[in-house]
């Protein structure tokens, strides 16, 4: 800390919370009755609080009615106060833009004179998430008592000061989210470059010259006219091989990463105490998760593993490269075919039964073409892994460089002039 900091903090002062702000606690309606809803006045919920985005809290998913708000026994938040979500995840903060009131998830802190200024004390209480958090007690759920945020001990500069440091951190933060929107949009635009690459691939092949039919397959369209096209009927065997001993590797498939081992997995689903009576798959069968295929929950698996007895294995024909077919049925349009198939009375409960699989249509490019085209999307897919990569990793330097400036001038650490 330089000469010129420390002179700056020997006016500022640790105070605790319950001297600067009035502590209002949360309330939820005790009946559930519409007369309680549906109302003009905002209720606040955890959910409605960000973190790091969304500074001004202008609406709520709730809102309830005078007899509803006159039944939670809270008052209302006047406008400026800071929202604090006390409920896990504690320390998630929001500058109230209309008046409102909230739920017990939530405290407001309300400011006990004009030498308060709101948007300091935002940025400070930002900072400081980590240390609310670890005050925060309980056995079924994590809370942040009012007791605890009352001694909380808050700097205290003077106004001006406050002031000055909520006009800087207004502006040099707001530089940094743009430059986060920035590269998120890029992250997106990346991705949606990746689909796009794959599917054209996988769909049209590589010479853009080749003459080009209808499949007479409405998910793939047109075709080059020296492909084939049939049903899945004729192109895999239903394989249902069960395991007498449990002892191979158990695999996961998902919709993200295919089908890749459990142990690589952060999971916390329910272990069978044995796997004993589990399919077995060969490397180069395609797996398919029966409950999540309308996601993509499909893959190719790339060795010898266990699979849940819900699950399907389908063994492909020579006709096809298995790394070829693996980036053919995770494609989002092929999901969304596998969606039309399923059966199931809610979208959430869709099943995709052998029965149905056999009747999709799809592509058989020859097999010197499937190389080809496995070959391309590997190299276009890790350059376009690579930047996508150095943009996230960019992304979360400006988060910490975000974070760290606030920390540095909420606590006077950083020089800010007035």
């Amino acid at each position: 800390m330089t000469s010129e900091n420390h002179r700056q903090q020997i006016s500022w002062a640790l105070i605790p919370a319950k001297y600067i702000f009035s502590i209002l606690n949360g309330s939820t309606p005790s009946s559930s009755e519409p007369l309680y809803w549906d109302g003009d006045i905002y209720w606040a919920t955890p959910e409605d609080i960000g973190s790091l985005n969304g500074k001004i809290l202008l609406d709520t998913r709730r809102k309830i009615t005078e007899i509803g708000y006159d039944n939670t026994g809270t008052r209302l938040a006047p406008i400026g106060s800071i929202i604090l979500t006390t409920r896990a995840p504690v320390g998630n903060l929001a500058i109230a833009g209309v008046s409102l009131c909230t739920n017990q998830g939530c405290k407001t802190l309300a400011p006990r004179s004009d030498s308060v200024n709101t948007t300091y004390f935002y940025y400070q209480l930002l900072a400081r998430k980590e240390d609310l958090s670890a005050l925060s007690t309980g056995t079924t759920f994590q809370e942040l008592s009012t007791s605890a945020l009352d001694s909380f001990e808050l700097w205290f500069p003077p106004l001006a000061t406050q002031r000055a440091i909520a006009a800087y951190l207004d502006r040099e933060t707001a530089k940094i989210d743009a430059m986060i929107d920035a590269k998120t949009r890029l992250l997106r635009l990346l991705a949606e470059k990746r689909r796009a690459l794959i599917t054209h691939a996988v769909t049209r092949g590589l010479d853009p010259t080749a003459p080009l039919r209808d499949s007479g397959v409405a998910w793939i369209g047109p075709v080059p006219a020296h492909w084939d096209v049939e049903f899945a009927r004729w192109l895999f065997t239903l394989i249902d091989v069960r395991s007498s001993t449990g002892k191979e590797d158990l695999l996961s498939v998902s919709h993200l990463t295919g089908v890749t081992l459990r142990s690589e997995k952060d999971v916390n689903m329910f272990m069978a105490e044995s796997l004993e009576g589990y399919k077995i798959c060969q490397p180069g069968d395609l797996v398919i998760n029966t409950l999540w295929a309308w996601m993509g929950a499909m893959g190719i698996a790339s060795q010898v593993g266990l699979i849940s007895p819900d699950y399907h294995v389908y063994r492909p024909s020579s006709l096809y490269d298995a790394r070829y077919l693996d980036f053919l049925v995770r494609m989002p349009i092929f999901a969304t075919e596998v969606t039309r198939y399923s059966k199931g009375v809610w979208s959430s409960r869709l099943r995709l039964y052998p029965e149905e699989f056999f009747e999709i249509g799809l592509p058989i490019p020859p097999l010197t073409e499937q190389v080809a085209i496995i070959e391309y999307l590997q190299r276009e897919i890790e350059n376009t892994d690579t930047l996508g990569a150095s943009t996230q990793k960019s992304i979360e330097l400006l988060h910490e460089r975000r974070a760290a400036l606030i920390a540095a001038a909420v606590t006077g650490q950083l020089e800010v002039a007035e």
